[in-house]
């Protein structure tokens, strides 16, 4: 079998396949929800603490010198990347509690003794029958 032959037999089986369409499908979920955070939710949460954009704040360790660019620390972009990790992981944990209610399936009705377990209580009861005879 060639390489490449061999090469996309594996590149071709349904796991790897439903892996890369996973993959592309959570990426453009990522970005949703990227936007939710940063466009929806954000604007409102920095009106609330002042009118102040959590990406606007940064510590400065070194101020610029000359041609020397400054050396900032962005914490709120931190903090905004955290936010955002909580809410696609909330979406997330939402949507697969959603798909296993979906999947649970329905207890099955119970069934009646099998055909030995009927035999062996008839034995059983027999039993019990010639122990309680005088």
């Amino acid at each position: 079998m060639s390489f490449f032959k061999e090469f996309r037999e594996f590149a071709m089986r349904g796991n790897v396949v439903d892996l890369a369409v996973g993959v592309i499908i959570g990426a453009a979920f990522g970005k949703i929800v990227s936007s939710l955070v940063a466009d929806i939710i954000m604007p409102p949460l920095g009106l609330l603490i002042g009118g102040i954009d959590f990406k606007q704040f940064a510590w400065t360790l070194r101020p610029a010198v000359g041609d020397t660019p400054a050396v900032i620390m962005h914490y709120g972009v931190f903090i905004q990347n955290v936010f955002d990790f909580i809410i696609v992981a909330f979406a997330i944990f939402v949507a697969i509690k959603l798909i296993n209610k979906l999947h649970q399936k329905k207890p099955k009705e119970a069934a009646g003794p099998s055909k030995e377990e009927v035999l062996l209580t008839e034995i059983r009861d027999l039993l019990k029958e010639q122990n309680n005879r005088p």
